[in-house]
């Protein structure tokens, strides 16, 4: 009797234990729900963020699991229906729903869930820090501006001339280590905030509109393969806070320096509105002088230059775009840029020349006043495609620009040693048009946690014209054009290029190798002469990153890539100058571009709040354009542009 009861109860435990596995699975083959957690504004992962597994009947907890490094998470559950509970510190808390265990769905893949920044949980409590204001990377520095009250009164010129390896002559014209041949970028593409001429889009663009700048001094594969000193990116302003909110200042200085700009940002639901307006007056005084020895065959010339300019003028600056979220993972972008300015510059220009026994025998005084308008207007769109895996996107953009610059002069000058109180009239116009289209697709894939792989596509179309005349009074009071000075020249750039990038970083050494391609067709035109010329050239472009760890801190690094500089619009254009004729520069329609091998090595030692840089480079260019001046009489010289050879650069 006893065996047969122990037998029974042997019997219904096991029927029990049996019916409890099919309810919850067995060790080997649990119910559970994975998934990835990420920022809804920058799609990287949130580590510690809290997930909750509740009963769908009454919220009672079954049970919780934080997410790791990668923003994954694993939760054990039951059979039935049940929710799935979001929250990590100062984002909203997110519920999902139709979280259903059975027997054929024992494993739930919740799939990449996104969580967004919750402005309301700041309002008693805010823990803020500012970036440093030099941070080093990979293949760039990126300098932190808009933290530094100093820049709210500066352009990005002056910015840029406080910027380590990077300087501003007095024209306000941008070199890098050296070198003119550096590319300025916005938002990492060009933009009619720069303009037609650097210098003048960076005197007008205002520091405060200006988040950061990043230094590229040897780019990638990924960057665009002009100048062969690298690439300087301007960041502008563009909040994601969630609700309305902005910045607005305002600034004095003196020589007259006045302006005011203003930030405004509003997010709500799938929409992130954002603006910018900035206005700024200012005035540059400036001047130089030049001291020239001339030596003939049987005399010599002594000329002295002395030359005073100011420059004034009131700049508008407007911004205005939207992201639209379609869903998680498909982000519109789409903006707007204005840029409105009006100049004055107002140059003097006094020549003493002297005969071989130092007797003046010719003093001219120059004054031209020079009226300057410059529109400049760009829209672009954008879509981001973000694919399941971290880093994984689709990018695709359009870009159309116009800007559209009139110069304007009026010039007198006469001889101050002469009886005669006769004065030569001339003017001076030049109206200018630069109009672009871009076009770029870009893919990333993550081979795995550690490589990736990259693609694109970059078309560039653009057509620069300038329709130059200079006039002079005659003996009869009738205005007639100089010849010699007056050109239409039309310029147009078609760039095809694309690129690959692998990228491998292990435990101590990493490294990335990549190639672009690009292919130029460039035509020219010339009205005087009614002379075209065409250049067509397909190059490639390589480039190699390689890092190795030494210890937590310190980290050796070495780079290669090969650039390419293709000749200005104004070294092109046979003349668009009329400034100082005493000095007239003209250009050269069939010059060919220059190519750099640039080689950096360096330490990058990362100490507890700041890092230190300390690194060599080479740069070796062949084709170098340089300008050969050339004087007949001794007083008026000519420059002419010319690939003249090579050249070595390197530093410690």
């Amino acid at each position: 009797m006893r065996i047969r009861i122990l037998l029974l109860l042997i019997f219904i435990s096991s029927q029990l234990a049996a019916q409890q596995n099919q309810r919850r699975g067995t060790g080997e083959n649990p119910f559970k729900v994975i998934g990835v957690v990420l920022d809804e504004q920058t799609g990287q992962p949130l580590e510690y963020a809290t997930i909750s597994l509740l009963k769908a009947a009454d919220s009672t907890l079954v049970d919780g699991a934080i997410t790791n490094a990668q923003g994954q998470f694993e939760i054990k559950g039951k059979p039935g229906p049940h929710i799935l509970r979001l929250q990590f510190i100062s984002y909203e808390t997110k519920f999902i729903d139709n979280i259903v265990f059975n027997r054929e769905n024992r494993v739930v893949d919740a799939g990449t869930l996104t969580l967004s920044s919750d402005t309301e949980t700041l309002d008693e409590v805010v823990v803020s820090a500012n970036k440093s204001q030099m941070q080093l990377e990979l293949d760039k520095r990126v300098f932190n501006v808009g933290e530094d009250l100093a820049n709210i009164g500066a352009n990005a010129s002056e910015i840029m001339d406080n910027l380590p390896s990077v300087s501003v002559d007095v024209e306000g014209n941008i070199s890098l280590r050296g070198s003119s041949n550096v590319r300025i970028l916005v938002n990492g593409k060009p933009s009619g905030l720069v303009g037609i001429s650097n210098a003048d889009g960076l005197r007008q663009l205002q520091g405060d509109l200006i988040e950061r700048i990043e230094v590229v001094t040897n780019p990638s594969a990924r960057y665009d393969a002009e100048g062969s000193a690298g690439i300087i990116n301007i960041i502008l302003k563009k909040e994601r806070e969630k609700g309305f909110n902005g910045a607005f200042t305002a600034n004095a200085g003196y020589p007259d320096n006045y302006g005011f700009s203003g930030n405004v940002n509003y997010r709500a639901g799938s929409f992130n509105l954002f603006g910018s307006y900035g206005i700024n007056y200012r005035e540059n005084p400036g001047g130089g002088f030049t001291n020239r020895t001339s030596f003939g065959n049987d005399t010599t010339l002594y000329t002295f230059i002395d030359n005073d300019r100011l420059r004034s003028g009131t700049s508008h600056n407007f911004r205005i775009g939207t992201d639209f979220y379609i869903n998680e993972n498909n982000i519109i972008t789409a903006s707007g840029l204005t840029r409105i300015s009006d100049e004055e510059n107002i140059t003097e220009i006094t020549y003493f020349d002297r005969n071989e026994n130092r007797q003046l025998f010719s003093n001219t005084f120059r004054k031209d006043v020079e009226l300057e308008d410059d529109d400049n207007y760009e829209f672009q769109m954008s879509y981001r495609r973000i694919m399941k895996g971290e880093g994984h996107e689709l990018t695709a953009e359009f870009q159309f620009r116009d800007n559209d610059e009139v110069e304007s002069s009026a010039i007198d000058s006469a001889n101050l040693l002469t009886d005669s109180d006769q004065i030569r009239y001339q003017r001076s116009i030049n109206e200018q048009g630069d109009r672009n289209i871009l076009m770029q697709v870009d893919y990333v894939y993550p081979i795995s946690k550690s490589k990736k792989f990259e693609a694109g596509y970059r078309g560039t179309l653009r057509e620069i014209s300038s329709d130059y005349l200079v006039e002079q009074i005659d003996d009869q009071g009738d205005w007639m054009p100089l010849g010699n000075f007056s050109n239409k020249f039309v310029y147009n750039e078609d760039v095809h290029a694309a690129y690959a990038i692998f990228e491998n970083k292990m435990n101590k050494w990493g490294y990335q190798l990549g190639l672009r391609a690009e292919q130029t067709y460039i035509t020219t035109f010339q009205r005087e002469t009614d002379a075209t010329n065409e250049k067509n050239y397909l190059n490639f472009f390589p480039s190699a990153f390689l890092s190795y760890k030494l210890d937590a801190s310190r980290t050796l690094q070495a780079s290669y890539s090969r650039r390419i500089s293709r000749p200005r619009f104004w070294y092109l254009n046979p003349f668009f100058s009329f400034s100082d004729p005493r000095n007239i520069r003209t250009g050269n329609t069939d010059l060919d571009p220059e190519y750099t091998d640039s080689y950096e090595v360096g330490l990058l030692n990362n100490l507890n709040k700041s890092s230190i840089y300390v690194g060599a480079y080479y740069r070796y260019t062949t084709g170098v354009i340089d300008r050969i001046k050339t004087s007949e009489d001794g007083i008026n010289t000519i420059s002419f542009p010319r690939n003249i050879g090579t050249e070595n650069a390197y530093r410690f």
